[in-house]
């Protein structure tokens, strides 16, 4: 097994447990750096900066790893986003997954050399790469879109756009005499515009309660909540997900596919009827 270097200090923690699940992955596959490279067509030397904190990767690397490992790409990738969005909003000052670009190996010092040792993950010699097929990740984000709404700025400009317009047309060249005219404007009314649920800053505080965990978005032990749903049930789910170790890919107050996969697994791993809807029996799981 690889002995790895200590990740860089200031990791966010979603991030760090994301690498620690590639290095296991890593180890599992019994290969070299090279040979993973050869394997993935993705550098050894990008792999060395996947996997030791200095860059997150590409999706498609992520989902060529899990194929030569043999683990679940979906939840994989699931991981992978949470991991993204933690980095984003960290201040590490490398950008993740932006510019990265698929590398073809073909013979050059990055590619399989003769003293990479045994390769103990594919004695076929198959390639498990995502060149030519789409990406399990875009199948699953492709089928249930996530609803968003407009954007701080998006209204910003709105309400800007409506003040000048109305000031503008205030401003008339009166007939026969060619001089403007100021008309009496009043002023317009900024309205406060309401925060969609995918805007609004969620948390997770836990705490215990009569033999319960509470996240501190939600109470509920009985509100149905299913796909697209969106709110403060969501967001507590979402974090009574995360305190069992499986990712819903955030806390946005959102029930997109990522949840909605995390909720499933939620379920077979409580021993519970599997339909990927949270009713009063898989509340009552989760708060335990």
């Amino acid at each position: 097994m690889t002995r790895w270097k200590a990740l860089p200090a200031g990791l966010d923690p979603a991030v760090v447990q994301f690498i620690g699940v590639l290095r296991r992955l890593k180890d599992d596959s019994g290969l070299t750096h090279r040979r993973l490279a050869a394997r993935t067509g993705y550098s050894a030397s990008s792999w060395e900066r996947y996997l030791g904190g200095k860059q997150l990767p590409p999706s498609g690397a992520v989902e060529a790893l899990a194929a030569l490992a043999g683990a679940d790409p979906v939840r994989l990738l699931a991981r992978h986003e949470a991991a993204v969005d933690a980095w984003r909003r960290s201040t590490y000052p490398v950008p993740p997954d932006q510019g990265q670009e698929r590398e073809q190996e073909s013979g050059s010092a990055e590619g399989t050399t003769a003293d990479d040792g045994p390769d103990r993950s594919d004695p076929s010699g198959s390639a498990a790469t995502a060149g030519g097929r789409k990406s399990v990740w875009t199948r699953v984000r492709s089928r249930a879109p996530r609803r968003r709404g407009p954007t701080p700025r998006l209204v910003l400009t709105a309400v800007v756009s409506a003040a000048i317009g109305a000031t503008l047309s205030g401003l008339i060249v009166s007939s026969g005499q060619g001089k403007p005219t100021t008309l009496a404007v009043h002023p317009v009314a900024a309205h406060p515009v309401a925060l969609v649920p995918s805007q609004i800053p969620y948390t997770c505080t836990f705490v215990r309660r009569d033999g319960l965990w509470y996240a501190g978005n939600s109470n509920t032990r009985t509100a149905n909540v299913v796909v697209d749903n969106t709110g403060p049930e969501v967001a507590e789910l979402q974090c009574l997900l995360e305190r069992i170790h499986i990712s819903p890919g955030g806390i946005d107050g959102d029930f997109g596919p990522l949840t909605s996969y995390a909720v499933i697994q939620a379920q077979k791993t409580l021993h519970l009827d599997v339909d990927g809807q949270v009713g009063p029996k898989t509340w009552a799981a989760l708060r335990k």
